[in-house]
């Protein structure tokens, strides 16, 4: 159900937002940015369900808490970084979006480098 919300929500704030932009464009980038913000609490609140969902594989198939953490920080970095691109590009600012994208992918490379370096000595071990 909450898709059908998300949707109905972008579609009504895009369509209003059509009608103000010839009058006054500053609204219609307001309600846009309003509406993306109340789709992402939208997605937000289904992320609850996602993550423990995760933690119970995590607990079933003995999986360090380390290697968990990483995928969660990098499922949030993501969701905040596109989020967040979005709405940059939406606003016209496709570069400060593209800066930001650049960033995450960034953020995501440091989040993983342990899990990485981690990979790279279970190699050794078995290559010895």
């Amino acid at each position: 159900m909450a898709v059908v919300q998300a949707a109905l929500l972008g579609l009504t704030a895009v369509l209003l937002a059509a009608q103000l932009k010839p009058l006054k464009p500053e609204y219609a980038v307001y309600l846009v940015l309003a509406a993306s913000i109340g789709v992402g609490f939208l997605g937000l609140a289904r992320l609850g369900v996602l993550l423990d969902t995760l933690r119970e594989i995590g607990n079933g198939i003995r999986i360090r808490h380390v290697y968990l953490a990483a995928l969660f920080k990098m499922a949030g970095i993501t969701y905040i970084a596109e989020f967040t691109s979005g709405i940059c590009k939406d606003a016209g600012y496709s570069a400060v979006g593209t800066q930001v994208e650049m960033v995450g992918k960034l953020a995501i490379l440091a989040v993983s480098a342990p899990v990485v370096l981690s990979l790279v000595e279970t190699l050794k071990v078995f290559m010895e």
